[in-house]
C-alpha cells in the first residue's frame, strides 16, 4: 500500500495517471469508477476549472490539498476531505460556485459530482479505497 500510494503522490513525468475507481468500504458501496488524480501543481491548481460538469462515476482527487475553492466553476459538486490513510475527515455537499472550504488534518481531497456523498452513503470517518 506504501509503495502505491508513494506512486500516486510522485507520479511519473510521462503523464496522469490512468483514472482510478474508489470504493466506500465502511458502507460497501461505489464512490467512482473513473476518478483523475490531479498529483502535479499545474493539475492541483486547474483542478475542475472550464469544465462544464461532471458525470456519474467521474471525479478528481487531487494530492496533496487541503482547502479547495469553486471560484469560478459552473457546477455544484461534492467535495469529501481525506486523511493519509484515506479516512474520510469531512464531507461538503453540494458545494456552490464562489465558495471556500477546508479541512487542516487533510492530505487530499475527492472531488465528485452533486448527490455522491449522499447516494454512496459516504460520511465523516469512513474508509476508502483507491483501485487503479
Amino acid at each position: 500500500m506504501r509503495a502505491f500510494l508513494a506512486g500516486l503522490f510522485n507520479p511519473p513525468a510521462k503523464g496522469p495517471a490512468a483514472p482510478m475507481r474508489v470504493v466506500n468500504l465502511t458502507r460497501q458501496t461505489e464512490i467512482g469508477r473513473r476518478i483523475e488524480v490531479a498529483g502535479s501543481g499545474e493539475s492541483r491548481r486547474k483542478g475542475l476549472l472550464g469544465r462544464t460538469g461532471l458525470a456519474e462515476g467521474e471525479g478528481l482527487w487531487i494530492v496533496p490539498c487541503e482547502a479547495v475553492h469553486t471560484v469560478g466553476m459552473k457546477f455544484p459538486i461534492d467535495v469529501l476531505f481525506l486523511d493519509r490513510k484515506l479516512r474520510v475527515k469531512k464531507v461538503r455537499h453540494a458545494m456552490g460556485a464562489w465558495r471556500l472550504s477546508g479541512c487542516l488534518s487533510a492530505h487530499s481531497v475527492l472531488e465528485l459530482p452533486a448527490g455522491t456523498a449522499r447516494s454512496s452513503q459516504t460520511s465523516r470517518g469512513d474508509q476508502l479505497e483507491f483501485i487503479p
